[in-house]
């Protein structure tokens, strides 16, 4: 029961066994039952369900237990046994999850009358087809949505019935156009998203069996040729975007070859839709594509990588004119807001511009990436702020008195993280800045680092950087990083975005521990450094991960030249990767635009966060301002000299 004892010590009181009001092995009997009443649910076993509820009438958690039992039955359940639920645990996390559940099935039933009434009161409202429904609710009302659901209806993996039934309505009622539909199969077959393309072009009168294999066969279409239909066309720009991504030089054959057939438009689509997995993978002639892509209606995707390909080229006016031609909500993102303002500052020689000045101040407050790249561009490095008067006690009692906080520790002290996640998030909401530094504080008293840093991160005048950036483990980190020659700041920014400093976090890959290391890569990381006794259940040791770790960290630098953002986006992706990607390089290239072109989503924000994250903890560490900018520097072929980097540096002034 270690959640009753943090709490306790947080209030102060002893942590002793007399304060545990019942038997710790009934206690653990009943916390077994309720994992099996939770998988019970899960696998929809209303029996088992019940079963495992009847045992649980005294639990420690009750509203989660009444949750799986009316989960168990949930579309049987009536409206008067729900909103009970609802009135009886009213104001906790799980009536906001238990609300998204009913809004979820009163849209698949098209109760809109119970729906509309239900969705102001869905506090977090960040389920997707639960917003598909809301548009579908105004729609069968005889408004016009169509806007709303164009900039919603961009992520087809996830649409689900929701969304799907709201775009077959659209269609029906007219608000969405033949070209609506088109766009949202095109979205589809880039995304790979096989089930949303055959729904949609159902609706065009084409055949679902026909984009499919655009999709997931895409060379059996592309042989068969463009065809002479308009839906034959689709199916074959498609195909072309798909078979891209195997292969781009049969792409384009097959795509020169069908050009007498199709319209100036379709021309410019299939293009575009060879550019984007060109631009992945850094192909000859991806400018052209993009060229000849002028005039194609494109995607979110490829409105950025159109412009992340002029980035790379150094080609600032198309950049600049990329840009505005974006969606106005994606222009608006920081990351563009920050490449509109080096874009004008590139055209203009290198001089400051008004115009890049006033975009450089609207993101320079954030925290975050771009917001570091942005202020320092106006003269502010990254300095750490005095922390305010330390939390009380008192203040911290409070927080420990929470329900919410309790549910949260115990469904920690079970590895439920999910729950102990949401429940934890939940009490944020509406907390000061004093009351976020205590939950924090309160956080760290009870070993739970990841929300003790997620606390912090949403504090707005006051914070306290040794909660955002912890350094636990220190006396074996600083061993460890002094005996390689490592940075310490970098080893503790790639562990704050990969675990969040939670020992036991596992991925779905099996990489484990504080720095995520895989079980192949500790093997040979541990053979490497004569570790011979090394077997894969030391990874969830701390200082073998560490060791581990920061020893795979420095292997891969050293292989990277000394570029921590390379070696970065190495650990994240593999060294085979970054050297394909290093491999593309002429010249040594700003770090910046190197960044914003690695290919993978997920690799490319992870650097970013790692690099901010040891800028942070440097100016912690070593107590006087930093610069990001230097942090990045460029990145460099493979074998380019120091000397050949100055010329270049010097020739390009």
């Amino acid at each position: 029961m270690k959640w009753i004892a943090g709490a306790l010590i947080a209030l102060g009181c002893a942590a002793t066994p007399l304060a545990i009001p019942q038997d710790l092995g009934d206690s653990r009997k009943e916390d077994d039952a309720f994992l099996l009443l939770r998988d019970s649910v899960r696998r929809d076993d209303a029996t088992k369900s019940e079963f495992y509820a009847a045992r649980l009438t005294n639990y420690a958690i009750p509203s989660y237990v009444d949750y799986y039992r009316l989960k168990s039955h949930f579309r049987d359940a009536s409206t008067s046994e729900i909103l009970d639920f609802l009135k009886r645990y009213e104001g906790q996390a799980i009536v906001d999850r238990l609300r998204n559940d009913w809004l979820l099935e009163l849209g698949r039933k098209r109760d809109w009358a119970l729906f509309d009434q239900q969705l102001p009161l869905f506090v977090l409202n960040d389920d997707l087809q639960v917003k598909c429904y809301a548009l579908l609710s105004r729609l069968a009302k005889g408004e016009n949505v169509a806007a709303e659901a164009r900039a919603l209806l961009v992520a087809p993996a996830n649409y689900g019935d929701g969304c799907s039934a709201l775009i077959a309505s659209l269609a029906q009622t007219g608000q969405f156009t033949p070209e609506d539909l088109w766009a949202q199969v095109r979205l589809a077959g880039e995304t790979n998203a096989t089930g949303p393309a055959r729904r949609t072009i159902m609706l065009l009168n084409g055949s679902d069996k026909q984009v499919a294999q655009a999709i997931d066969t895409p060379a059996l279409v592309l042989a068969k040729g463009a065809g002479t239909s308009r839906v034959d066309h689709e199916v074959f720009l498609i195909a072309l975007g798909r078979a891209a991504r195997t292969s781009v030089k049969l792409s384009v054959l097959a795509l020169q070859k069908a050009l007498p057939r199709l319209t100036p438009q379709e021309q410019a689509i299939g293009w575009a839709n060879i550019a984007l997995p060109a631009s992945y993978v850094l192909a000859d002639d991806t400018s052209d594509y993009w060229r000849r892509a002028n005039g194609a209606p494109l995607s979110i995707d490829q409105h950025q990588w159109r412009t992340r390909y002029a980035l790379r080229e150094g080609n600032w006016k198309n950049v600049r004119d990329y840009i505005a031609a974006m969606p106005a909500q994606l222009r608006q993102d920081p990351t563009w807001v920050y490449w509109q303002a080096r874009t004008s500052v590139a055209l203009a020689g290198g001089s400051m511009t008004p115009e890049a000045q006033f975009l450089y101040q609207s993101i320079a407050a954030r925290e975050d990436y771009y917001g570091l790249l942005a202020a320092e561009e106006l003269g502010r490095t990254v300095t750490i702020p005095a922390a305010g008067a330390p939390v009380t006690q008192a203040e911290i009692a409070a927080v420990a008195a929470s329900p919410g906080f309790q549910r949260a520790l115990k469904f920690f002290d079970l590895r439920l993280r999910f729950e102990g996640t949401r429940e934890w998030n939940w009490e944020l909401r509406r907390m000061s800045d004093r009351e976020l530094i205590a939950a924090a504080e309160f956080a760290r008293q009870n070993h739970i680092l990841d929300r003790m840093v997620y606390t912090s991160e949403r504090t707005r005048a006051l914070a306290d950087y040794t909660h955002r950036y912890p350094a636990p483990h220190d006396d074996i980190m600083q061993n460890t990083t002094r005996t390689l020659g490592l940075d310490r700041a970098w080893v503790y920014g790639l562990i704050r975005q990969e675990s969040r400093f939670i020992m036991t976090a596992q991925s779905s890959a099996g990489a484990s521990g504080l720095m995520q290391v895989m079980p192949s890569t500790g093997r040979w990381v541990a053979n490497k450094i004569g570790l011979t006794n090394f077997v894969q259940e030391m990874l969830t040791d701390v200082r073998t991960n560490i060791l581990l770790g920061a020893n795979y960290m420095n292997m891969v630098l050293g292989s990277m030249d000394g570029s921590q953002v390379l070696a970065t986006a190495a650990y994240n992706a593999g060294p085979g990767r970054l050297r394909s990607w290093r491999g593309a390089l002429t010249k040594p290239m700003d770090s910046t635009i190197f960044i914003e072109s690695i290919p993978y989503l997920e690799t490319r924000t992870y650097v970013k966060n790692v690099m901010t994250n040891a800028t942070y903890y440097a100016a912690l560490f070593e107590g006087h301002p930093q610069s990001l900018k230097s942090r990045l520097g460029t990145v460099t072929p493979k074998g380019y000299s120091a000397q050949e980097q100055q010329q270049t540096t010097f020739s390009s002034r």
